[in-house]
């Protein structure tokens, strides 16, 4: 069923002033985008009706008005033209033959998702309006409508369809803010963890070339320690830290007497409470690195023991943390299978064997058992050279 319910006619395009343009100006809602040469596009308006007769009435007094328009007779064509171009605003009957108004408002915004929609129909029903809301519709017009009232619905449509663009223009300038930012910092993040990479480098070589025993050593602890967190699950972040502790632990060396390192017989107690030192020294150096929280606090827990009786804080179980406990356990192993001035090293086996009877005092049992399993595995012996 079509509308054919007459739009009233439009005045008579007024004649030109003399020396004047004989298209008059646009309203200002009807204003487009400013064009190069300083003036503005027309907007542009669909304009779907099957009856010829409306379709060129509202051409005419749209067209008057400073816009741009083109007419369609069916839903069909309305879609198409839409697929083929962009609109501001389509006036669209509601009944009409094949694919309905409702259905087209429907399709129109998969198209065009800010196209302003105001519904033209000669029946005053409300489930069909409400429908057309449902459907996008800002405004719904019942035939015949006056055209000072037709052209303030355009005005309020185009009015609001602005205001959307305007607002889905800032959350995406926002979103894209926000993403450039959010990759700022992660450059800057990348950037100062390779520098602080550069910076352990440094430090534990400097540390290293103190004393022929302790080379390697640190590279070694810290894939044992990183292996043994991989095997218990830990997430990669921890894993990571873990490794990056393991590098850190002994910085603090670079700080102990010489003539203690090479001693080639057992410290006396003031030497081991001078070695013990070691933790404190490397945790002053480390201090400027602030952003490796967590990786300082597993260097400052690297020899603290299960039962309470480490230094420097005598934390005992779980007040010790877990990269604090695995390194504790790494570092063992390391201890008793490094050639030292002082004896020869022990097997890889029979150190794990021998760190046993430590497992539930000096180790973690959980970290031991880790350890026990990543060695005898022999996922980390491609490092105990």
């Amino acid at each position: 069923m079509t509308d054919r319910s007459p739009l009233p006619q439009p005045p008579a395009d007024p004649a030109p002033a003399a020396g004047g343009s004989t298209r008059p100006l646009p309203a200002l809602g009807a204003l487009g985008a400013p064009t190069p040469d300083g003036g503005r596009e027309a907007t542009r308006i669909l304009v779907v009706d099957d009856e010829e007769t409306i379709r060129l009435a509202l051409g005419r007094f749209l067209r008057a008005r400073g816009y741009e328009i083109e007419a369609v007779p069916s839903g069909a064509a309305a879609l198409a033209a839409l697929a083929a171009g962009r609109f501001a605003l389509m006036l669209c009957d509601v009944r009409m033959p094949g694919v309905s108004g409702v259905d087209v408002v429907a399709q129109a915004h998969v198209l065009d998702p800010e196209l302003a929609v105001v519904m033209l129909s000669a029946v005053n029903d409300a489930t069909t309006a409400r429908a057309a809301f449902l459907a996008g519709a800002i405004d719904y017009l019942v035939k015949p409508v006056e055209l000072a009232v037709l052209h303030q619905a355009l005005e309020r449509a185009l009015h609001r369809r602005r205001l959307l663009v305007e607002q889905r223009l800032v959350e995406r300038a926002i979103r894209d803010e926000v993403a450039d930012r959010t990759a700022a910092v992660a450059r800057d993040q990348d950037a100062l963890r390779s520098m602080s990479l550069q910076i352990a480098e440094a430090l534990v070589t400097a540390m290293e070339a103190k004393d022929v025993f302790l080379r390697g050593a640190s590279q070694r602890t810290a894939d044992l320690a990183a292996s043994m967190a991989t095997e218990l699950g830990l997430d990669v972040d921890t894993i990571d830290a873990v490794r990056l502790a393991g590098r850190l632990h002994d910085v603090g060396m670079i700080g102990i007497r010489e003539s203690v390192l090479h001693k080639p017989s057992a410290l006396t107690p003031e030497e081991y409470e001078h070695v013990k030192e070691h933790v404190r020294i490397g945790l002053d150096i480390l201090a400027p690195l602030r952003h490796l929280h967590e990786v300082l606090r597993f260097v400052a827990d690297h020899h603290e023991h299960w039962d309470g009786s480490g230094y420097p804080r005598a934390l005992s179980g779980t007040e010790i943390s877990v990269g604090g406990r695995l390194l504790a356990a790494a570092d063992a192993f390391e201890a008793v299978t490094a050639k030292r001035a002082y004896r020869e090293p022990m097997e890889p086996v029979a150190a794990v064997h021998y760190l046993a009877s430590r497992s539930g005092n000096l180790l973690d049992p959980g970290a031991y058992e880790a350890l026990r399993a990543v060695v005898l595995r022999g996922r980390a012996l491609t490092f105990l050279e």
